[in-house]
């Protein structure tokens, strides 16, 4: 028999607030974002270890999962593949104290709907949270056409007359910041804000090489270069 999980729910809640699964064994950080996240209205709901986290998710009545990847038991990414290949597609916010390309995508694929690298802002996390139950409560994510290329929001699947394309996770955000604002010129600090992590500090040049990369599978003529002010999806490409 599993032991009781740890709950939390707001005071004085009218009527039934969104409840979150926090699966996260460093217990003095699941414990902050408990806290936080119920003075924010949540029922939360607490476990420390990746098999009592499927086997709670599994029982079904969360709204969201805040998913961490390193824990003991079973990790992240198999307890999330695990929900998507039973049908459970409750949303899954996934922390990692990684920050590698190959980190992020593998968690994309395994059914994750967004992923935060530790150390990371309290105040995004909660955006994101919103965000994803926002999301939840819509209709499919909207599929995002400029000319021949088509960006499906909710599998990540990008065509090209047609034929799919394959992006890396940051491509993929890369060229969807583009494609919600196609024929504008969107920065570059305005690019970072939107796709990478808020804690990173490196080379605002980063962002140059993945839209080399974008023009190398979809073709230059997508992608135009707007000298000192950023980069423009062309929508008669």
């Amino acid at each position: 028999m599993l032991p009781p999980v740890t709950s939390y729910r707001p005071a004085g809640a009218a009527r039934r607030p969104s409840r979150l699964l926090i699966v996260e064994d460093e217990k003095r950080l699941a414990l902050s974002l408990a806290k936080g996240l119920m003075a924010e209205g949540y029922a939360v709901d607490v476990v420390h270890d990746g098999l009592e986290g499927l086997q709670r998710a599994s029982e079904g009545g969360h709204d969201l999962i805040v998913l961490d990847i390193m824990l003991p038991g079973l990790n992240g990414y198999r307890v999330c593949a695990a929900l998507r290949a039973a049908g459970n597609d409750v949303p899954v916010l996934m922390l990692t104290a990684k920050d590698g390309e190959y980190d992020e995508a593998e968690g994309l694929d395994t059914g994750a709907d967004d992923y935060l690298t530790k150390p990371f802002s309290y105040v995004v996390l909660v955006a994101r949270v919103k965000a994803l139950l926002r999301r939840r409560g819509q209709s499919a994510p909207p599929v995002l056409r400029v000319g021949a290329l088509s960006i499906d929001q909710g599998s990540h699947k990008v065509t090209l007359d047609g034929a799919e394309v394959s992006l890396t996770a940051k491509e993929f955000a890369v060229l969807e910041q583009l494609a919600l604002r196609a024929g504008e010129v969107v920065s570059k600090p305005e690019i970072l804000e939107h796709v990478w992590d808020f804690a990173y500090e490196g080379d605002l040049n980063i962002i140059e090489v993945y839209v080399s990369a974008l023009r190398r599978k979809l073709g230059a003529g997508y992608i135009a270069t707007v000298r000192g002010a950023g980069y423009r999806l062309v929508t008669g490409a």
